[in-house]
């Protein structure tokens, strides 16, 4: 009876700050913290690193994640362990800030469906001189276009609606109206066509074992 009474349930049990290295570890960190002796918390910090180091060895030596599991090590025992790291410290307040906000890598938002390749193609574009070159790339850039469209939006397009996209998106300074794009069938006749499931192996089986005569 005394047994039963003496069981302990998580969640009864102090929260764990790093659940993948489980309650032990735990314990052994909540001990280096109550250690007194300098000397003796750091040999006992230098052990868990060195358990901690063998749940991956081959990544024990390597510096960069030397400086990971002593900043796990610190940040398991609430920043309480007092001892020689061979890593600057990280502070309790560093890691609780918010990172910054990731700039969105979209420079035109209004036509998304082309992506931003397309952009940076005709930012290139307009900075060549004119000539053969130039007016090959912008006819490839249109076509492009054209097909980025299709896959997105519609079956068929005008290419007048392209021509109007890349003058905008180029600030004015391509025009190719009047030229003739490759046909919306071409591209359409490209896309791969989508292959029907096939019979599963049970179904399959099951159809092949009728008619059998079963003894």
């Amino acid at each position: 009876m005394n047994l039963v009474e003496n069981l302990e349930y998580n969640t009864e049990r102090p929260h764990l700050i790093i659940p993948e290295y489980g309650r032990h570890f735990q314990k052994m960190v909540d001990h280096a913290v109550s250690i007194e002796d300098d000397a003796e918390r750091n040999k006992v910090a230098k052990a868990i690193i060195d358990v901690m180091g063998n749940l991956q060895p081959h990544l024990r030596d390597v510096p960069d994640f030397q400086h990971k599991l002593w900043d796990q090590l610190f940040i398991m025992s609430d920043f309480k362990l007092k001892v020689d790291s061979p890593f600057p410290i990280t502070s309790k307040e560093a890691l609780m800030e918010r990172p910054e906000p990731l700039a969105y890598p979209q420079n035109f938002p209004k036509y998304r469906f082309y992506g931003n390749n397309i952009k940076r193609m005709i930012d290139v574009a307009v900075k060549w001189e004119n000539g053969d070159m130039r007016d090959g790339l912008e006819y490839a850039i249109a076509n492009h276009m054209k097909k980025c469209y299709l896959n997105w939006n519609k079956d068929t397009v005008d290419d007048k609606a392209i021509f109007n996209h890349l003058f905008e998106l180029s600030d004015g300074q391509i025009d190719l109206t009047g030229e003739n794009l490759t046909e919306s069938g071409q591209f359409l006749k490209n896309k791969v066509a989508k292959t029907p499931r096939s019979a599963s192996p049970k179904k399959s089986q099951r159809n092949n074992n009728r008619g059998k005569k079963r003894f």
